[in-house]
């Protein structure tokens, strides 16, 4: 049972992660490239602003903010299931490979394939899941020893040298590509949030509504798993089968959500953290606060890129990085 004075402090710090979201939009919708005045935000939101106005802010500025506030959700989840099931501080679906995964199948789907505007922004998000899948089989099966199970140090090990591996299977890839190709690759492998119209956010959006209330639904498998495998075992969870049905979980929200903002990392590192650290390691309490707070740190990365250096700015994944690395340092350090 949860103490109750632990509910009222997550649905506190719930309310203002929610308004921490609202004022970074709100700073959002009013900067950038083409500005807007703050006092004609209201009635541009409804309908009554100029066509400038209306342009920006419904084809420009909303449809980003929106694909990164999802985004980000996606990547804290994927990130706090990894942690929890691997048992592993520093899982993040950066950082072991995941994403680089889904971004080589991205980059062959891009290259090679045929491709029809009216599928292409729907058939990304499974192009990219089926990448990480195959990635995160194969450092799953380097991973684990038959003797002690999964192994969490090997695990990031492994990922770190997937990663690798795969940026530069990417680089030879576009080698040989068309100048148009090469430019888009490149914009994905540093994290420019490149997919900023609605029907992104009609690709992105089915995931996170089925998935996010599945994980909390196994949020007690999450629990058990995250403590040791004879205390699972002993409560009846099927280790194995459970893993590999959360792992799966974790990849298609990691894959859901490069395959629209490119290669984000560091975001489902910091965000889970950061829930644990205001409302302790249950997954009921901490996983809907790490799923704003990702929301919001992409959200503010984002933000901040796109008003550095106008007009292209600088890309939302360079800006995790530099909050984020100094972060993992710190946890490599501590663990």
């Amino acid at each position: 049972m949860i103490h109750p004075v632990i509910i009222k402090k997550q649905r506190i710090i719930l309310g203002m992660s929610l308004l921490l979201i609202m004022v970074t939009m709100i700073i959002g919708m009013g900067t950038g490239y083409s500005s807007l005045s703050y006092d004609r935000l209201i009635p541009a939101l409804f309908g009554q602003g100029t066509f400038k106005e209306e342009f920006v802010l419904f084809s420009v500025r909303l449809p980003r903010m929106i694909i990164t506030l999802l985004a980000g959700m996606a990547l804290a989840l994927s990130g706090a299931i990894l942690q929890g099931i691997t048992r592993n501080d520093l899982a993040d679906p950066g950082i072991i490979g995941i994403n680089s995964g889904a971004g080589v199948a991205i980059v062959v789907f891009f290259l090679f394939f045929p491709i029809e505007a009216g599928s292409f922004v729907y058939m990304l998000p499974l192009v990219a899941f089926g990448g990480a899948v195959i990635t995160a089989g194969f450092i799953y099966f380097l991973s684990y020893t038959k003797n002690a199970g999964l192994q969490p140090v090997n695990l990031v090990l492994i990922g770190i040298g997937f990663s690798m591996a795969l940026s530069g299977t990417m680089i030879v890839l576009i080698s040989s590509a068309e100048r148009t190709k090469v430019d888009f690759i490149a914009k994905w492998l540093s994290g420019n949030i490149w997919g900023t119209d609605w029907p992104f956010i009609w690709a992105i959006l089915p995931w996170l509504v089925i998935l996010i209330p599945f994980t909390l639904y196994k949020a007690n498998r999450l629990n058990l798993l995250a403590l040791s495998e004879s205390i699972a075992i002993g409560a009846g969870v099927s280790i194995e089968k459970e893993r590999m049905i959360l792992l799966l979980t974790a990849v298609a929200l990691a894959a859901s959500a490069v395959s629209v903002t490119g290669g984000i990392t560091f975001i489902g590192l910091m965000a889970p953290h950061m829930a644990k650290a205001l409302v302790g390691p249950r997954n009921q309490l901490f996983i809907p606060i790490a799923i704003l707070l990702g929301g919001w740190l992409l959200l503010f990365a984002d933000t901040i890129g796109r008003n550095i250096l106008e007009p292209s700015g600088i890309p939302a994944g360079i800006m995790a990085a530099l909050i984020g690395a100094p972060y993992f340092v710190y946890l490599l350090w501590k663990k």
